[in-house]
């Protein structure tokens, strides 16, 4: 951040010093996590991509991402890892907004939520459940961590779309 400071490409905005980029994605990312939260207590609906009808884990992370963002992701959580365009993160670098993956059917990448700050995801996580918010060190969560992903475009103004859309 400083080295784009000093080369005059981020510009400082306000008497708190804070950057209008840096900003900008912060704000961005927050109303992403907070869109999410508003949909705690949805059912789990195995294929399910609406509030209405219910969502699986990748319904639900499209879905967000989608109406929030205007990001179109693929439909299934492998496909969300794979996509071109998404940055990987270490688990040491999550920050809200990220995708976060899990191995629970035995393969990689078959569980995708929503990372939210200090250490804790959203999800849709299984029949019978519902949206919720968990935590990732919790031990069945912590031995299936798979990888984390970013959308480097999560500041952009215009909808992109890093992969194909359904393919029903």
């Amino acid at each position: 951040m400083r080295l784009l400071e000093e080369r005059g490409m981020l510009p400082v905005v306000g008497s708190n010093g804070e950057h209008s980029l840096l900003s900008q994605v912060r704000d961005t990312a927050s109303d992403l996590v907070l869109s999410a939260m508003n949909f705690i207590g949805v059912r789990y609906r195995r294929g399910g991509t609406s509030a209405e009808e219910g969502f699986d884990c990748s319904g639900f992370t499209r879905h967000i991402f989608e109406n929030s963002i205007g990001l179109v992701l693929p439909r299934r959580a492998d496909e969300q890892a794979r996509a071109p365009g998404l940055l990987a993160v270490k688990e040491s670098d999550l920050k809200p907004g990220d995708l976060v993956f899990f191995n629970t059917l035995r393969h990689a990448f078959s569980h995708v939520g929503i990372y939210v700050g200090d250490g804790k995801f959203i999800h849709s996580p299984r029949a019978g459940g519902e949206v919720r918010v968990e935590d990732m060190h919790y031990s069945y969560w912590a031995k299936r961590f798979n990888g984390a992903r970013r959308v480097p475009q999560i500041g952009a103004a215009e909808p992109v779309t890093v992969a194909p859309t359904d393919r029903h």
